[in-house]
C-alpha cells in the first residue's frame, strides 16, 4: 500500500520501521519541525525524522499540517492511507478524506479509555492492570474514531511509563500491519467507541511530579512509576530537590506526620497519609541517580526529618 506516515517521538519509530519492513511503500514522512532542546538550546531533530532519513524516505515538517500549501503536497504524494502515530497535530476533514483507505491512528491505550496526549503514564498512575494499542479510523474528534484493532498487554508489577512505552511501541507496528491488510481486503470491522466509557488525559506537566505526602502510599508509588522517566516525581530535602525513581509500599500505622523520613539499611522510609513508602532509588539536585541506601551512607539524615517544600532537617 502507498503510505504517508505521520509521527514524531520515539514511540512512533518502530511503527515506521515495521511499515517499511512489511512491504508497504512509505512515500513520505511528516513530523514536527526541529526544535531547540536542552540547556544549550541546540536544534534537535525528531526521532521519526532521524529514522526516515536513515531509511531514505522524504521528510516533511510543516508548522501547520492543515496549511493549504501542505495539503497540496499530500495530494501530490497520493497516499492510499495515512498512518498516524503520536504526530502532535490535528488533521482537518480535508486531510482525513484524502486517502482511499482513510487516516489510521495508532493509539497507545485501550480505547475509549485514556484518549488524549498522555495515555501511557496515566495508565500507570491510575493502577491499570491492562493496557494496549488500538488502531482507529480517524474522524474530526480527538481519538473518537471507530476502532479497527485492539491488542492488550498486562502491566508488570513495577511497570514504569518508560517501560510501558517501549512495550507498546514494539507491538504497534504488528497491529497496524494487520489493520492495513484487513482494510485492503475489505474485511476490517469498524467498532464505534462507547462514549460512556471514554476519558481524556492531558499532557504531563513538571508540576505534577511534586509529591503530596498526605496521599496514600500506593498512589504515590504509582505516581513515581508513571512519571518515570519524564517529568519525574520529586520532593524536597533540606531545601534541595530530590527526584524519586523507585519506591515500595510498606505496611504500618502512620503517626500523623506525612513526609517524616527515617533512614533504613535498604532505603529511606517515609510516612504518608496512609501507609509508608520506602524510597529505593533517588537523585539529589546536582547529583547522579543512585540507590537510596548508597545515598544515605554519604548524606546522613537525622531521625524525624520532614520531606517536602519549605522543610528543613
Amino acid at each position: 500500500m502507498r503510505i504517508v506516515f505521520m509521527g514524531t517521538p520515539d514511540f512512533a519509530v518502530p511503527t515506521l520501521k515495521d511499515l517499511v519492513n512489511g512491504g508497504h511503500t512509505v512515500v513520505g514522512v511528516v513530523t514536527q519541525p526541529d526544535m531547540p532542546k536542552g540547556r544549550g538550546h541546540q536544534i534537535s531533530e525528531t526521532p521519526v525524522k532521524k529514522m526516515a532519513v536513515e531509511l531514505g524516505i522524504p521528510v516533511y515538517q510543516p508548522k501547520k499540517v492543515k496549511a493549504p500549501e501542505f495539503v497540496a503536497v499530500l495530494r501530490e504524494l497520493a497516499p492510499e492511507a495515512i498512518v498516524v502515530a503520536a504526530f502532535g497535530q490535528i488533521l482537518t476533514p480535508e486531510i482525513l478524506t484524502l486517502p482511499r483507505y482513510g487516516c489510521v491512528n495508532v493509539h497507545a491505550s485501550l480505547l475509549p479509555k485514556y484518549r488524549g496526549a498522555a495515555p501511557v503514564p496515566w495508565a500507570v498512575i491510575a493502577g491499570e492492570r491492562m493496557s494496549g494499542v488500538t488502531t482507529m479510523l480517524m474522524d474530526e474528534g480527538l481519538d473518537t474514531g471507530d476502532m479497527l484493532e485492539r491488542r492488550e498487554i498486562p502491566l508488570a508489577e513495577k511497570e514504569t511509563a518508560g517501560s510501558l512505552f517501549e512495550r507498546l511501541a514494539a507491538i504497534s507496528g504488528e497491529v497496524i500491519l494487520t489493520t492495513l491488510e484487513k482494510l485492503e481486503k475489505g474485511t476490517a470491522v469498524r467498532t464505534p467507541q462507547d462514549e460512556s466509557k471514554s476519558s481524556y488525559v492531558g499532557m504531563l506537566k513538571k508540576t505534577m511530579g511534586e509529591i503530596d505526602w498526605t496521599m496514600r502510599a500506593e498512589a504515590i508509588e504509582r505516581l513515581i512509576r508513571g512519571l518515570n522517566p519524564w517529568p519525574s516525581a520529586y520532593t524536597y530535602l533540606n531545601g534541595k530537590t530530590v527526584k524519586l525513581w523507585a519506591a515500595d509500599v510498606r505496611d504500618g500505622i502512620p503517626a500523623g506526620i506525612p513526609g517524616r523520613a527515617e533512614a533504613l539499611k535498604d532505603g529511606l522510609l517515609v510516612e504518608t497519609g496512609d501507609g509508608f513508602l520506602l524510597i529505593e532509588e533517588l537523585q539529589l539536585e546536582g547529583k547522579k541517580r543512585m540507590r537510596a541506601a548508597d545515598f544515605l551512607r554519604g548524606y546522613p539524615i537525622e531521625p524525624g526529618a520532614i520531606l517536602g517544600r519549605g522543610t528543613e532537617m
